[in-house]
């Protein structure tokens, strides 16, 4: 079965890339997650904020009266919360290039311009294909219109593409954005090479009897990928970036979901998380044996067939469907 894909530029064998996670660190799981097919590997991010707080530190060690670096140097992580400081990233990012031969994504996670972003240029000359870039935000700014953070992200995304000349650059993007589509377009005339659907919000728990919010990571459910099947088929013929899903694949039917409404990639972390890099190869078999059962002979052949392009008027078929889904529901056991 014929499970070629591109993205980025690239040709890969099949759908399924490991998405940023910790399984990155370690260089045994690396060579797990190529010998199970990993089609292409994305690093997990480096943060501003880690780059930010090192040349703070920088400075404030070789000019240790300036006390008003201390204040800005609270606000940020301690370099202990992070496996990997801004050289060790780069070091590991050449060690994996060392180690695989399939391309290998950096990732980069900020929300303003600045001088942090020197580190894509460092990025691609240690070796990276291809670079990440993961603008997560939560705007509390009540000034700041809606207007204001797209420009300042795509001023940013416009200064990394510069940066990394050449390479190509992936925005992942929120769901939250006032209108997905036009600054979709806007990123994809800037130059961005793909666009992955979505990063997730990290969503504090409250705890009520210490009055202490709850810092917990929660690994996605099946149920998330919903949301990013909307907007993959509202995209997919759209722009010209590649597109890739990220949140909520489990099952191959998942990945079906997402191929069959425009996903030219399928990043995968949870379901590898629980049950280890070998699970990539049981996804793509399952993938294959889907597409013969159901009488594809390749992947692109099926590759947005239930994208909104393919419908005469994708707004009333979403209006006729949010109306059926009202009048659906039926009390029972009431």
């Amino acid at each position: 079965m014929d499970l070629r894909t591109r993205y980025l530029g690239f040709e890969l064998p099949h759908p399924f890339i490991p998405g940023a996670s910790p399984l990155v660190d370690d260089l045994d799981t690396v060579r797990r997650l190529e010998d199970a097919g990993a089609a292409a590997i994305v690093m997990h991010s480096l943060f501003e904020e880690q780059i930010v707080g090192e040349e703070l530190a920088t400075v404030r060690a070789l000019d240790e009266p300036a006390e008003s670096f201390a204040e800005a140097l609270s606000y940020l992580p301690e370099p202990d919360d992070f496996a990997l400081g801004p050289h060790e990233y780069l070091e590991q990012l050449q060690r994996i290039k060392e180690t695989v031969a399939v391309p290998v994504i950096a990732s980069l996670n900020g929300t303003s311009r600045g001088g942090w972003l020197e580190y894509a240029r460092l990025i691609r000359q240690a070796g990276a294909d291809g670079l990440e870039l993961n603008v997560y935000e939560l705007v509390t700014d009540p000034m700041e219109s809606s207007e204001d953070v797209e420009e300042r992200t795509l001023e940013m995304v416009r200064e990394v593409i510069q940066a990394v000349e050449g390479l190509p650059v992936a925005v992942k993007l929120s769901p939250f954005y006032t209108a997905p589509l036009h600054f979709a377009q806007l990123l994809d005339r800037a130059g961005a090479a793909g666009l992955v659907l979505f990063n997730r919000f990290y969503q504090a728990d409250l705890d009520i009897e210490e009055l202490e919010v709850e810092r917990t990571l929660h690994l996605s459910e099946r149920s998330e990928l919903l949301l990013r099947l909307r907007w993959l088929a509202i995209l997919e013929g759209k722009v010209g970036a590649s597109l890739a899903v990220t949140g909520g694949v489990h099952e191959a039917e998942d990945a079906v979901k997402a191929i069959l409404c425009g996903a030219n990639a399928v990043q995968v972390v949870s379901t590898l998380l629980r049950r280890g890099p070998e699970r990539l190869a049981t996804l793509r078999d399952d993938l294959a044996r889907w597409l013969m059962d159901h009488e594809y002979d390749s992947l692109e052949q099926m590759r947005g067939t239930m994208s909104l392009a393919r419908c005469p008027d994708p707004h009333a078929f979403e209006r006729a469907n949010y109306l059926h889904l009202l009048q659906s529901w039926r009390r029972e056991g009431w």
